[in-house]
């Protein structure tokens, strides 16, 4: 066993809840404990639900407009009198309209904002490339200061949410449009820079984060029927990233695949490579968006033709164990 990691066994499928959703009723949780908390929309609360937020406290809600650069310097001046500003809006738009702002006003002076960047990844509700997160995850986890989230589930999202209000740095919180399934049980324990191992294995190791480890898990189910035994690691937060956990899973199986539904580059295959370059270099395989824009589309077709899906995943994992060496 992975020392390392908090092991969750058995792991079941519960019922699909949209991460948005459990976003806006967590923040109204959190407002209840929490009288500094604030909500700042980029003219999208119907989108990401922070409209949960203004129904119950509009007094504490602030609707910003199309204008993300404004929004992040007003939040930098919350910040300094003592507010905690939770910030609104599209993964691709923070991550790219509002990224000098983040840089000198709020990463820089190490403000206490978070921001929450929803519709992350290809399955965005057909808004197509121009809304579909990217770089996202290289952005912020390159940017000096500041804590990287992304978490595979509703009830990790409300771990990571309560951990999140403790926090005095600035923090990047990767959240998805659609309903997923639930993996964890209702007292999980979100801790900031551990992994979790999901699934124990010998044959090969196969590594996930935010909703993508899911789809690994469903991915080790099929590898399991033909014969090969996974292991799963699932990685909540990309900084701080837990390279004991990914040092131990190459050590116990001798190969790694990452998945996400990002980029092969900068995000998480580009941080275990990395890690495994620089600690305890390992055969890998990174499954994830091949340097391309995504489209509009039905979302098992966009998983399918990015290379998404459990059968890409096993694929790759089988690709791995029959290489040389």
């Amino acid at each position: 066993m992975i020392d390392a990691t908090t092991l969750v066994s058995p792991i079941s499928m519960g019922k699909p809840v949209a991460m948005r959703e459990t976003w806006g009723q967590c923040l109204v949780d959190l407002a209840h404990r929490y009288s500094d908390l604030l909500v700042l929309d980029g003219d999208l609360a119907n989108s990401t639900r922070a409209d949960i937020f203004a129904a119950a406290y509009p007094d504490r809600f602030l609707e910003m407009g199309i204008a993300e650069q404004n929004m992040i310097g007003i939040a930098a001046g919350l910040a300094t009198v003592g507010y905690v500003p939770w910030i609104s809006t599209f993964a691709a738009f923070l991550a790219k309209r509002a990224l000098d702002q983040i840089r000198v006003v709020v990463a820089q002076p190490g403000l206490n904002v978070k921001l929450c960047g929803s519709y992350s990844g290809i399955l965005t509700g057909k808004t197509g490339k121009t809304h579909q997160a990217v770089q996202d995850l290289a952005v912020f986890r390159s940017m000096p200061g500041v804590v990287t989230i992304a978490p595979a589930d509703a009830v990790e999202l409300r771990g990571a949410m309560d951990a999140m209000m403790e926090m005095t740095e600035p923090v990047y919180l990767r959240l998805t449009r659609d309903p997923s399934p639930t993996i964890f049980p209702p007292d999980h324990r979100f801790q900031l820079g551990r992994a979790v191992l999901l699934r124990e294995g010998r044959d090969v190791g196969l590594i996930g984060t935010g909703v993508q480890t899911l789809r690994v898990l469903e991915a080790a189910e099929l590898l399991a029927t033909e014969g090969v035994d996974a292991a799963v690691l699932h990685l909540p937060t990309l900084k701080p990233l837990d390279l004991h956990a990914i040092i131990q899973l190459a050590d116990r199986t001798g190969g790694i695949v990452t998945a996400e539904d990002y980029s092969v580059i900068g995000g998480l295959g580009s941080a275990v490579a990395e890690t495994l370059a620089e600690h305890r270099p390992t055969p890998m395989r990174r499954v994830g968006w091949q340097d391309v824009y995504g489209e509009s589309g039905p979302n098992d077709a966009l998983l399918e033709k990015y290379g998404l899906t459990p059968g890409h995943v096993a694929a790759a994992a089988h690709e791995l164990l029959q290489s040389p060496g």
